[in-house]
């Protein structure tokens, strides 16, 4: 990553700040894919509001993890960095200590636990694939840690990046949240620059290329670079029997989405492929922060947990960028020219290809917006369908992702026949409302 991406503003760095001025905090572990800005959010932090920061990384400093050897208490641990040149002053309560890429020490793990205990210095890691680390063998510091997630930038980051107003994006959430149409030019932007977000995505390299080139191509060239590191990452952090497996059914993933019907098929991974085989591949990647993964639901009551299909599921990239950069580049122009979300009839992109790539920006918007339970509903004894149910604080908020001005049958229905307050259709459409159904543009997706 470049010295750029300093220019970034991230929303991480307001959680960064929120858990160090807490009473008490805990050592804090940050989860997240690799090349989201882990490194430069937490290095910029701790520049920012500590007068030292001490850096530790174990991808770029395999010796580093001598310093772990042996006893873990913190005043040895301490002695240690102190006896290492060139990691900087260790000022107690003034300095952070960051442990980066830390998966690859699991003794730096385990002394989380006693930074916790030892309160002098405030402890931030990273990992990108420790939530299954299958080779970890230490002592987990459960109860001494505290968690945040971090993926590649959302819309909202993306409209900062681009030097959006921020008045601009206030003013849409009002209309959001009172439900008032916005502007025609506006929305005509606005619609404009979802597309521009989903073709790039949100990597933060790719971004930055973009910002310095305005070259869409450059910014290209360095998503396909990425999403190839993606798939060798895979094979470097994989457990051994699942290395192949794993990569099999990420690249299988812009086909499932072609798909009339988007459910994931490990027949489509390999010819006679089985949840047996493939199931232990599909929740590392997951894990491992390469895709998010949605189940069917069979019924709308609660607790929605216990009307899961675990058999019948969509799996989609957590970056939308990184989902467009492996089809060909003659899709990004497509995207771009294209007036709307039709799914027939004479646009550039059509049928199941264009729900499938919907389908998934609305994932990559929800997912960074927090939404870690994300459901679809599918009735196999009609046509009823929500791409999305979320749970919220009115109970279930369903959404349906519908082409232009098409009515949204299905929404209506269990609207209908429920007690679910409302529920959006997202679409290219301005902001309207019809009894229990809020019409939204797909944009808005970051106000959910």
């Amino acid at each position: 990553m470049k010295d750029g991406e300093y220019m970034l503003q991230r929303k991480i760095e307001n959680s960064l700040l929120k858990w160090k001025n807490s009473k008490n905090h805990k050592s804090l572990m940050v989860f997240g894919a690799r090349q989201v800005g882990k490194t430069y959010s937490i290095r910029s932090f701790g520049n920012k509001n500590y007068e030292s920061v001490v850096e530790i990384n174990f991808a770029e400093r395999p010796d580093a993890s001598k310093i772990f050897d042996g006893n873990l208490d913190s005043d040895t641990l301490l002695t240690n960095i102190s006896a290492d040149i060139g990691y900087g002053k260790l000022i107690p309560h003034k300095t952070l200590i960051f442990l980066d890429e830390i998966q690859d020490c699991p003794n730096a793990v385990t002394s989380l636990k006693f930074w916790n205990a030892d309160k002098r210095y405030d402890v931030i890691a990273t990992g990108s694939m420790l939530g299954l680390n299958y080779k970890f063998q230490g002592s987990y510091p459960v109860g001494n840690v505290e968690y945040i997630d971090m993926h590649s930038l959302d819309f909202e980051e993306f409209l900062w990046a681009i030097r959006m107003d921020s008045s601009v994006i206030s003013e849409l959430k009002k209309s959001f949240e009172k439900r008032t149409k916005v502007n025609s030019s506006i929305h005509e932007k606005m619609m404009s620059y979802l597309k521009k977000y989903m073709i790039l995505g949100g990597m933060p390299e790719v971004i930055n290329a973009y910002l310095e080139t305005g070259d869409l191509s450059a910014a290209d060239s360095v998503q396909k670079r990425l999403y190839r590191d993606y798939i060798m990452d895979i094979a470097h952090y994989a457990p051994a029997h699942d290395k192949i497996k794993a990569e099999k059914c990420y690249r299988s993933i812009p086909g499932q989405l072609n798909k009339d019907n988007h459910k994931f098929q490990y027949s489509i991974v390999e010819s006679k492929g089985t949840a047996n085989k493939f199931g232990n591949s599909v929740d590392w990647l997951k894990n491992s922060f390469y895709v998010t993964q949605v189940f069917n639901v069979k019924r709308i009551e609660f607790p929605l947990e216990n009307f899961v299909d675990e058999t019948n599921f969509r799996l989609y990239p957590t970056d939308i960028g990184l989902l467009i950069a492996s089809y060909d580049y003659s899709l990004k122009k497509a995207i771009l020219e294209d007036t709307d979300l039709e799914e027939t009839g004479l646009n550039i992109i059509i049928g199941t290809a264009k729900g499938g790539l919907y389908e998934a920006l609305a994932a990559d918007m929800l997912s960074k917006n927090g939404h870690k339970d994300i459901y679809f509903y599918k009735d196999v004894k009609s046509t009823a369908e929500l791409e999305f149910i979320i749970p919220s604080e009115n109970g279930f908020l369903p959404i349906e992702i519908k082409a232009g001005k098409k009515r949204a049958n299905s929404l209506y229905n269990i609207l209908e026949k429920s007690n679910i307050p409302f529920g959006y259709k997202m679409s290219t459409q301005n902001v309207g409302q019809d009894d229990k159904k809020i019409t939204l543009p797909m944009y808005m997706l970051m106000f959910v």
